[in-house]
């Protein structure tokens, strides 16, 4: 679990830098405008919301991701409580996946 408090505080810092989209229908018009490098999908997030994203998001290439958080979890970080998280800079997208990597021993988001 220390891993994941990482990632929160990780998302945190990307959102004080503005390199955040939150939100299902943000993240989406990121993926379109090709911004997005990453898309988080937090882990009580609807079914039929992380279909439509995911689908979005895979169709243009961008990797999609499940978050072992949920809402309350990414609202304590974040300060909204949202479900969709689109990561717009690669260097923050690259070190998220790099320590998810390392709490899943090994497998990237």
């Amino acid at each position: 679990m220390e891993t994941n408090k990482r990632l929160m505080n990780l998302l945190g810092i990307a959102r004080r830098a503005g390199k955040l989209d939150l939100g299902a229908e943000a993240a989406k018009q990121a993926v379109r405008r090709r911004r997005a490098k990453l898309v988080l999908l937090s882990a009580d997030l609807s079914r039929r919301t992380g279909e439509t994203v995911r689908a979005e998001a895979e169709n243009a290439g961008v990797p999609a991701a499940p978050l072992e958080a949920g809402m309350d979890e990414v609202e304590a970080a974040l300060g909204k409580r949202t479900g969709v998280i689109a990561v717009n800079d690669r260097g923050f997208a690259e070190a998220l996946r790099k320590l998810s990597a390392s709490d899943r021993g090994g497998t990237n988001l």
